[in-house]
């Protein structure tokens, strides 16, 4: 598997990499664990790789301007840069002193997102997101089976084993705990923490309410909601917020959460091959991950009323007040439009989408006056990428 990962040249991450560095000279890459931080940037052309976890590496960086001296004008990965002990100041002065030095520093997602670390590179380095494999990435993996890295998961490792590495899975889960949370944290309670974690990748991309985890769990509803803000700080789950104006009618606190991965779901949900019924939820999943990792920005939303009455996704930019609707469905046949009418009763103005993976080319339909485009993850984030969505208006006939 290794000689696998070796061969693989994850060409979408390898040009945002480029792209980052042609705006700032210092990258932040971030990701969960065995995401592919490590091979990604161990393959990049003629680097300077050091592991911050040796001690000797270390020791080489209490004198920042003496290393960046003698790496002046190189591609210098700095893995595992959170074991620093000062690591947004050696960051700081590369990109002040040496800006012709590109930096590719990995590391904990939370130190990423530390009030810190921001204010002092605020300006100066650019963040990359390492999401579990996207389609454009999957091209370049052996097999290239969306049932497999639907299965299988979205970490390089975990989608090239055969069969699916459930034990993987513990271990991952064994390791996030002792390395990610444990030296961030230092949560004490191992077996409610974990015990949280499973429930949500059970009824991951479900409404949440902290109060329905509190019991099974043996913790207080607040630390609940603490566990699920370490969870979300460290990209294991991901929190999905209503859209709304705070109408009468909607849901307007409950978030949805769901799993990072697939992979992560299927295993806690006992699934070791999928079923015809299991591939909606599944795809909800990917097209949140291939969002996310083709088009960081806006904040995702979802929307659903006290009818229940549910929209899987809602995407709105600043100052485009016309919301882009996005339903996740396996097959275009599954579509039925009742929940998008009533959405756009509220908000008429903006676009609808329906995403499916056997869409080979763009098309829309209307239903009584409701147009509503049907297109693959590639056609969604090319439509939102040029900031079409918002621009367009939604007839509703009457």
């Amino acid at each position: 598997m290794q000689q696998y990962l070796r061969m693989v040249k994850r060409r979408f991450w390898l040009r945002a990499l480029e792209r980052s560095w042609a705006r700032r000279s210092v990258i932040w890459l971030r990701g969960v664990r065995r995401a592919g931080k490590t091979m990604l940037a161990r393959s990049l052309p003629k680097n300077r790789y050091f592991d911050c976890e040796l001690p000797s590496v270390r020791r080489q960086l209490e004198d920042p301007e003496a290393f960046w001296d003698q790496h002046r004008g190189q591609t210098v990965v700095l893995d595992e840069a959170h074991r620093l002990r000062h690591p947004s100041e050696v960051l700081k002065i590369a990109a002040d002193r040496y800006p012709g030095t590109k930096v590719l520093a990995t590391g904990s997602s939370l130190l990423g997102a530390s009030a810190r670390f921001r204010d002092t590179l605020a300006g100066r380095k650019a963040d990359v997101w390492l999401t579990p494999m996207n389609l454009q990435d999957l091209a370049d993996f052996p097999d290239r089976s969306l049932d497999r890295r639907l299965l299988h998961g979205g970490l390089p490792g975990f989608y090239l084993s055969d069969p699916v590495p459930v034990s993987d899975f513990q271990e991952w889960m064994d390791a996030y705990w002792a390395k990610d949370i444990q030296e961030l944290f230092r949560l004490e309670r191992r077996y409610s923490f974990q015990r949280f974690a499973e429930l949500l990748f059970t009824q991951s991309g479900g409404l949440f309410e902290a109060s329905r985890f509190a019991a099974p769990c043996e913790v207080s509803r607040t630390t609940i909601t603490n566990y699920l803000a370490v969870l979300e700080a460290t990209l294991a789950v991901h929190v999905i917020r209503p859209f709304s104006t705070r109408r009468a009618v909607e849901i307007v606190a409950a978030p949805k959460v769901y799993g990072f991965d697939t992979g992560f779901v299927c295993f806690h949900r006992g699934w070791e091959r999928l079923r015809q019924d299991d591939y909606g939820i599944l795809w909800e999943h990917f097209v949140l991950n291939e969002l996310h990792s083709r088009l960081p920005g806006p904040e995702l939303r979802y929307w659903r009323d006290k009818q229940k009455h549910e929209i899987d996704f809602i995407w709105s930019r600043a100052r485009e007040p016309a919301p882009a609707a996005i339903e996740c469905k396996w097959s275009p046949d599954n579509f039925d439009p009742a929940n998008l009418r009533v959405f756009r009763r509220h908000y008429p103005q903006g676009e609808n989408f329906v995403v499916c993976p056997n869409v080979a080319e763009s098309y829309t339909r209307s239903y009584r006056g409701l147009v509503v485009r049907f297109c693959n993850p590639d056609g969604l984030v090319r439509r939102l990428g040029t900031g079409q969505a918002g621009r367009r208006s939604t007839p509703i006939a009457s």
